[in-house]
């Protein structure tokens, strides 16, 4: 995120072959628009649960994401977060629907272009469960300048609620974790998870993979748990402020 040595770390919108990525999914598949912006009628959900939230693991399978000098595997971590942040929301009474629950991607073996497949089936699932909101994991990178790090939140950049919820979950991760630099959440119009859900969607980047003492303190399990206590503190801030 960085132009420019004290501004592109909190404005660059996006990162190297992270964005390349996610814009050829998105060219490859259909295009549509997006749902009337809003939190879902399911808010108020019955039998004791308050709701339903997708998490979303990025990447997987053959698409490891960005891999960290030390060898920290973005899918993997992507997981870890997603599992610790569903078992936080299930705990507050949420039900939690996962597009992966697994390191495998969402694309066939005999797909043309895997990326695009399961890009389309992660925004299926989103279509299909209707949920409160969408909450996309992933782990950020900016090779030309490893000095650059700390989470950051994405939102589309036509929607009203996801800045609400991107904003709701960044001043959460800017309170609840050492950081140097806070950054502020970011619109962005180009990311296909973004673009094409039909929920209220954010992109959670917890971290810089190509920044080494991250990338270590994204690995610790403590640290782990902080993010996702963060997240999920930004989520139900969102969710019970009547956003």
């Amino acid at each position: 995120m960085l132009f420019v040595l004290f501004a592109a770390a909190f404005f660059l919108p996006a990162y190297g072959a992270k964005q390349a990525a996610e814009k050829t999914a998105g060219s490859e598949v259909s295009e549509s628009e997006p749902a009337e912006d809003g939190i879902s009628e399911n808010k108020t959900a019955e039998n004791g649960i308050s709701g339903k939230i997708v998490i979303d693991p990025g990447h997987g399978g053959m698409d490891s994401g960005m891999v960290g000098e030390s060898g920290a595997n973005e899918k993997v971590l992507n997981l870890i977060y997603a599992k610790k942040l569903a078992a936080l929301l299930e705990a507050e009474g949420y039900e939690v629907v996962l597009t992966r629950e697994t390191e495998d991607g969402l694309y066939d073996a005999d797909a043309s272009n895997k990326k695009a497949q399961d890009m389309e089936r992660r925004v299926a699932i989103i279509a299909e469960e209707d949920p409160l909101l969408t909450v996309s994991i992933h782990q950020n990178s900016y090779p030309e300048d490893s000095s650059v790090k700390g989470p950051q939140v994405f939102y589309f950049g036509q929607s009203v609620e996801g800045e609400k919820l991107a904003a709701a979950i960044q001043d959460s991760l800017n309170e609840e974790l050492p950081i140097e630099r806070p950054r502020t959440q970011k619109g962005n119009t180009t990311y296909y998870i973004l673009k094409r859900s039909v929920s209220t969607t954010v992109i959670v980047e917890c971290g810089f993979l190509t920044n080494p003492e991250e990338e270590a303190l994204l690995q610790e399990e403590t640290y782990q748990d902080q993010v996702a206590q963060a997240i999920c503190d930004g989520i139900l801030e969102y969710i019970q402020g009547g956003a």
